[in-house]
């Protein structure tokens, strides 16, 4: 029985993990009384605030953009490039970094157990290498825990549903900060070396937006160092742009594929697209990718071999003997179905562990604990799996990096050690690429069974890694297991050669869980450098797509509702045309004068219980009692700036000590606007008043009452709204639309619902 008392307890649970970034906040309550409480108990969190994407056109912009001629944006327009293109070089040399230290870290770690095994295979005694195996894996999570759990929590898990919240025009806090790429760079490279069940691809896509709001703001915050460049970039509209660009150089880093990246910044993230931003994209993810492959190969020795375009490279893949035939089509559609099914099953499992971990496993301390715990387990099913297996294969024309002898007879090695005794990226490739007969069917069963429910259990843990690699390594498993049945039932017809089926099952069970189409397609076919399986991969990934999306929703967009972050679809929800403007619209709505006082301007910012970031500004008509029309939109940033500068009417006067404030002000005040509390204002400048003319933005957007909800989505979406007033015909202000007004709705089981908002 829920009674308030323990509604509220719930409520404060979620307070203590604000900062948490997987751990999201309480939004469900338990299923277990129906009669009780209705399933659409859902809240939406009020602690986020959006994006300003649209530019407030007050006087001083449009002075200042009237100054710069022709030649002065044609520099501006070098600078963006100038701008991508250190981008692309940076994130390029980021994913070198992970990558070269990974690489020497897991081969140290692998090269002391394998030793150590091999010691302790011949005198008995294994269990001391079982011992060193899971203290040393959960020794380096401990570490990259610890720096995520009390330092910066953002930079948990890979990232993506963050980015994905910022480019749609939610303020995350600390999303894009130097610090939060500094965690999560070596907050990866711990968690791949410590074994958990990770891959270093999501991440990438993070570092890559830190990097690119970093770059093209010209200055760091938390460094409070300012480099006086690109200071015209000192706003959200430009700045969200770069973060898009930064993505997809990420994306590129990881796998390789500049187009790829391109149509992921697309699909996922970006709301507002043009051709230039597409170029300019495009740039940064080609040079992203160069970068990397010059480094790398000069690393591997082969300077003038540029053979390494991304952090994972699945191989070539020949056309000869994997081509596919028309009989095969219904066989990968039939994979599509399985890797939608089970990646729904991944998605739901790991819905109701997120849940669990946010109502218990709040706690910082109880965070690294957890994920210690999970790399001792990992480590402990890989070492009684290897234990267990018979599976031997001869070494002889075998590419294994770690051949563990075990139990097998002389110069052979044993299988199963192949699988869990490497990083899951170079697993990837040897299942794709090793010749038939390399794997007995009931290790990759075995395997891809444990490997399902550890990569399930890691996911969401308080460490930086991303998803992608663990479901293709659970894929590429299932898909080369069904391979070599299909050879058994054919009796070793030639058509079925197992690599092929471990890249469809890759594919589907990847596409099933984070449901990405179109970048999805492209990345494999950029990854395996061959474009005949376009076709195939894409009809997988539809399958996929459509079957998961029957049962839940994809795993990034499960955590950002987990969030409750006001998060807008492409389209309002369907059967939303009967609501109008005049239902959606928050009121009362505080209004300023033009000409106001100081004291008012204050008291109203300081109020605790209205949050509220955008002000109508409406004519002062001291003779008249009604409220005359809107003039204009005033944001509490703005206002703030002009509190601190002490812009007053009376001042005015005394003009040789007030220079009048420019747009600069307001940039150099950005992102950071200091709070209400720290300006003083002593009780003579309450009296004083405040002309807000030339800093309001006088054209604001608005809408009649009677706009149906769709249109003023649309309205709202299009263009990247922060508020968007709604009036009556004598153009009096009536109510005010919020990104949070146009989120409540959603299309739930029983149709549209609407969720209750939260303070939390």
């Amino acid at each position: 029985q829920l009674t308030p008392s323990s509604f509220l307890r719930i409520g404060q649970l979620s307070n203590v993990d604000l900062n948490e970034d997987i751990r999201e906040l309480e939004t469900e309550l338990p299923r277990q009384h129906p009669n009780e409480i209705p399933h659409n108990e859902k809240l939406l969190s009020l602690k986020y605030e959006s994006l300003d994407y649209d530019n407030s056109e007050n006087q001083l912009f449009l002075e200042e953009e009237r100054r710069i001629n022709h030649t002065a944006f044609r520099t501006v327009e070098i600078k963006r490039w100038v701008i991508c293109a250190m981008i692309g070089i940076l994130t390029g040399l980021v994913a070198c970094f992970i990558d070269i230290v990974v690489e020497n870290l897991a081969g140290l770690k692998y090269r002391v157990v394998k030793g150590n095994i091999d010691k302790f295979t011949e005198k008995g005694g294994l269990s001391f290498s079982l011992l060193l195996w899971a203290t040393l894996n959960a020794s380096v999570v401990m570490v990259g825990s610890m720096i995520v759990a009390f330092i910066e929590p953002v930079a948990a898990g890979s990232g993506i549903p963050q980015i994905k919240c910022y480019l749609n025009g939610v303020k995350i806090p600390h999303v894009v900060r130097l610090k939060t790429l500094v965690i999560k760079v070596c907050g990866v490279i711990l968690s791949v070396v410590g074994g958990l069940a990770v891959g270093k691809e999501g991440p990438m896509i993070h570092s890559g937006a830190v990097i690119a709001a970093g770059i093209s703001q010209g200055r760091s915050t938390s460094l409070k160092r300012d480099f006086k460049i690109f200071e015209y970039f000192r706003r959200d509209t430009e700045k969200r742009d770069f973060v898009s660009a930064g993505a997809a150089a990420g994306v590129s880093a990881a796998f390789g594929a500049p187009v790829g990246g391109v149509l992921f910044s697309l699909e996922e993230g970006a709301s507002f697209w043009n051709q230039f931003l597409t170029w300019r994209i495009f740039f940064a993810s080609m040079i992203s990718t160069f970068t990397l492959n010059s480094v790398l190969s000069v690393y591997h020795g082969n300077a003038w071999d540029l053979s390494s375009p991304g952090l994972i490279n699945f191989g070539r893949f020949d056309n000869e003997k994997m081509g596919y035939t028309i009989q095969e089509i219904p066989i990968f559609i039939f994979m599509g179905v399985v890797g939608g099914i089970l990646g729904a099953l991944f998605n739901a499992l790991n819905y109701w562990l997120t849940m669990f971990r946010i109502r218990y496993i709040h706690r910082p301390c109880l965070q690294v604990v957890e994920a210690m715990l999970v790399a001792a387990v990992t480590a402990t099913v890989g070492f009684v799996m290897i234990y267990c297996s018979r599976d031997c294969q001869p070494i002889q024309g075998s590419t294994v990096a770690y051949p563990l002898q075990l139990f097998c007879a002389d110069g052979e090695y044993n299988s199963m050690a192949t699988a869990f005794f490497n990083t899951p990226e170079k697993s990837v490739v040897n299942l794709f690429h090793d010749p038939p007969g390399s794997y007995n069917p009931m290790t990759l069963g075995m395997f891809t069974l444990m490997y399902f429910f550890l990569a399930c259990w890691t996911y969401g843990l308080t460490v930086s890694a991303g998803v992608f690699i663990p479901s293709l390594l659970i894929g590429a498993a299932w898909g080369r297991l069904f391979g070599i049945s299909l050879s058994y039932l054919t009796k070793g017809s030639i058509w079925a050669d197992p690599g092929k089926y471990a890249l469809m099952g890759a594919a589907a069970q990847l596409g099933g869980i984070v449901r990405m189409t179109l970048s999805l397609t492209v990345i494999m076919m950029e990854a395996t450098g061959n474009v005949t399986y376009g076709f195939p991969i894409m009809l997988v990934l539809m399958t996929a797509k459509i079957v998961g999306d029957y049962f839940v929703e994809g795993l990034y967009d499960m955590h950002i509702q987990l969030q409750s972050v006001p998060f807008l679809h492409w389209e309002a929800p369907v059967t939303s045309h009967s609501l109008t403007a005049r239902e959606v619209m928050s009121t009362p709505v505080t209004c300023l004068r033009r000409i106001e006082r100081v004291g008012t301007v204050v008291d109203i910012l300081s109020d605790t219980s209205s949050n509220h970031n955008g002000f109508p500004v409406v004519e002062s008509n001291p003779d008249t009692t009604q409220v005359a029309g809107l003039r204009g939109l005033i944001l509490r940033s703005q206002l703030i700036v002009l509190l601190k500068h002490k812009v007053f009417v009376e001042r005015a006067n005394l003009s040789l000590v007030q220079r009048r404030l420019k747009l600069k002000d307001f940039r150099d005040a950005y992102p950071r606007f200091p709070p209400i509390q720290s300006i003083h204002v002593s009780q003579d400048e309450r009296e004083c008043m405040i002309d807000l003319s030339e800093f309001m933005n006088p054209s604001p957007y608005t809408v009649p009452q009677e706009a149906s909800l769709p249109r003023v989505f649309k309205l709202f979406r299009a263009l990247g709204l922060r508020h968007l007033v709604v009036v009556d015909n004598r153009n009096e202000v009536v109510g005010m639309v919020t990104r949070k007004d146009l989120a409540r709705y959603r299309l739930g089981k029983e149709g549209l619902e609407e969720l209750s908002l939260a303070q939390t």
